[in-house]
């Protein structure tokens, strides 16, 4: 057995339940009540510091105190300037496919006229502040920049903020400027040197003590937190949830390969890999009824982790209990067992994956097709990254512009569209007990709803009746 060698999850001749399937799926463990024990005091440091907290914390964990919190517009600027064309190009292109793709997703607004004076309506209304965490740590993600700015835009919120963490390339305590590049091109101005659950607690409280004079603030609160993160940044947003609005709790990324035999090995080996090189907690799922495409895409792996870049951690990955291939009777235990699964990036590689998808009731995105490998939507294909994990998307969905919208109702009855119906909705509300709401609506049509012996009389003459 090589040291890369992928767990098996034989369900060959196995009669699930649904509760057996979830339970056989690979999963990777959290632990988020340890990382609770460690959150909650930066939470309330810095509600209590501000500032002066977020620049302790990011000494202690980011190992560079940062001068400028605020990211100044001037860097900004300047990391655009010195950015490689071909990435600046790179960059561009990703977010007018983004901007394309969010623009087809803005809701209607929409009215429904019940009756003669009797119409109800639903607008769309954008979130006024969001904040936007973009991670840093073992990778830089200008990606993510795009994933959660143009959705917000496109939504048309009126503030939005982001924070990650500063950058170890300089002593400047900047983030990178690949990332600060990314921001000027989408015409963010708000950027924070912050990271980690400080950040999280910095949107969700606010923060003051800025330069140039304590007292003035520095971030103000936000109404919701999007973006994904490390276990500290998803137990931070999960801590915070119910004061702001959040997302998602996302845990690692994952990827599982729906495939049979007619798929190529090497090209599901390096999918696999793709993603195992995010973190060691990725999960990388292989779910197919062929033993012999298992067996050709294990010797693959065998050949290709030791000589891609991140070997270690990606041999870790795919060897973790969060990994593994999944060996299935025919093609119709292999679309149960990934809607059981429920990934959040799911590619289709079949004879016929057209016949599949309509199928996959559950994942984050669906990538059909030999020819539409996950970093495809990572970066250029136009959709958004941004998507739910460990198994949520059983019942989330992933980042949109749905996700900047609330959707608002506005009643509109006239007098006469109310007393066609005032009392049936008085009989309604005394048999739940409420006989108050009821007399709300009566009262605009009778001179005393309170008493009851004359009420029926009363509703007659007032042509309830």
């Amino acid at each position: 057995m090589s040291d890369n060698t992928m767990r098996i999850i034989d369900l060959r001749g196995k009669r699930l339940t649904r509760a057996e399937m979830l339970e056989a799926m690979p999963r990777a463990e959290m632990g988020t009540s340890e990382a609770s024990e460690l959150v909650r005091p930066i939470l309330d440091d810095v509600k209590a510091r501000g500032a002066a907290a977020l620049r302790d914390f990011g000494e202690k964990f980011d190992h560079i105190r940062t001068k400028n919190l605020r990211v100044p517009a001037e860097a900004m600027q300047q990391a655009l300037d010195e950015l490689d064309p071909e990435v600046r190009a790179a960059i561009e292109e990703s977010v007018r496919r983004s901007r394309a793709v969010a623009a087809s997703q803005v809701p209607k607004d929409f009215h429904t006229d019940l009756a003669e004076g009797a119409r109800v309506s639903e607008r769309w209304i954008p979130i006024d502040r969001v904040g936007l965490y973009v991670p840093g740590g073992k990778a830089v993600y200008p990606s993510s920049v795009i994933m959660n700015v143009v959705p917000a835009q496109t939504a048309g919120v009126r503030s939005l903020a982001i924070a990650t963490p500063p950058s170890r390339e300089g002593d400047d305590g900047l983030p990178s400027k690949t990332i600060l590049a990314t921001c000027a091109i989408l015409g963010v101005t708000e950027v924070y040197a912050v990271g980690g659950a400080q950040a999280i607690a910095m949107f969700a409280y606010g923060a003051r003590g800025s330069e140039p004079q304590d007292g003035e603030i520095l971030c103000d609160p936000v109404d919701k937190i999007t973006g994904p993160g490390n276990i500290f940044v998803a137990t931070a947003k999960s801590m915070v949830s119910g004061m702001v609005g959040i997302d998602a709790v996302a845990g690692p990324t994952e990827i599982a390969i729906l495939a049979d035999k007619d798929a190529n090995p090497s090209w599901v080996a390096a999918d696999l890999i793709g993603q195992a090189e995010h973190d060691e907690l990725a999960g990388s799922v292989l779910i197919t009824d062929s033993e012999e495409l298992a067996a050709a895409v294990q010797k693959d792996l065998d050949y290709r982790v030791p000589r891609t870049e991140h070997a270690e951690r990606v041999a870790t990955s795919l060897t973790g209990r969060q990994s593994g291939i999944i060996l299935t009777d025919d093609l119709d235990q292999s679309v149960a067992a990934a809607n059981s699964y429920a990934a959040e990036h799911l590619e289709i590689q079949t004879a016929d994956p057209n016949a599949v998808v309509p199928r996959i009731m559950n994942a984050g995105a669906i990538f059909r097709g030999p020819y539409s490998p996950v970093p495809l939507g990572d970066y250029m294909s136009g959709s958004n990254h941004v998507l739910p994990t460990g198994g949520t998307a059983r019942f989330n969905s992933g980042l949109g512009v749905h996700t900047f919208l609330k959707p608002v109702e506005v009643i509109e009855y006239d007098e006469q569209g109310l007393k066609a119906l005032a009392s049936r909705i008085n009989a309604f509300a005394v048999s739940e007990d409420l006989p108050g709401h009821g007399e709300c609506v009566l009262s605009r049509f009778v001179d005393d709803p309170y008493d009851k012996a004359t009420l029926q009389e009363q509703e007659r003459k007032a042509g309830l009746r």
